[in-house]
């Protein structure tokens, strides 16, 4: 018997993105978290964002919920613009 808190099925990415979870989970992390990073594991390896991703949420008690493409779609352009200005932020000296 084994257990999972995070977890990647299938894919040949499926190695690295388990190592991705592993890495950036976090115990007692909230739902909106958890989902983020799960979307962001996918990006990882999915080219075209949300219209490429299935996000299912199961919750206690084995209760499943299937997101809308625009929930994930939102999440997918927050993870976007965060890189964006990590990128931004990065690249600017500051010696002015």
């Amino acid at each position: 018997h084994s257990s999972w808190k995070a977890q990647v099925i299938g894919g040949r990415n499926a190695k690295s993105l388990r190592e991705f979870l592993e890495k950036n989970y976090e115990e007692d992390m909230s739902e909106e978290k958890a989902v983020r990073l799960a979307v962001q594991a996918l990006l990882e390896v999915v080219d075209s964002g949300a219209k490429n991703m299935e996000v299912c949420v199961v919750r206690s008690g084995g209760i499943k919920s299937t997101m809308e493409e625009k929930d994930v779609d939102l999440i997918v352009k927050s993870i976007e613009e965060e890189a964006e200005e990590g990128k931004a932020g990065k690249s600017g000296s500051g010696d002015e």
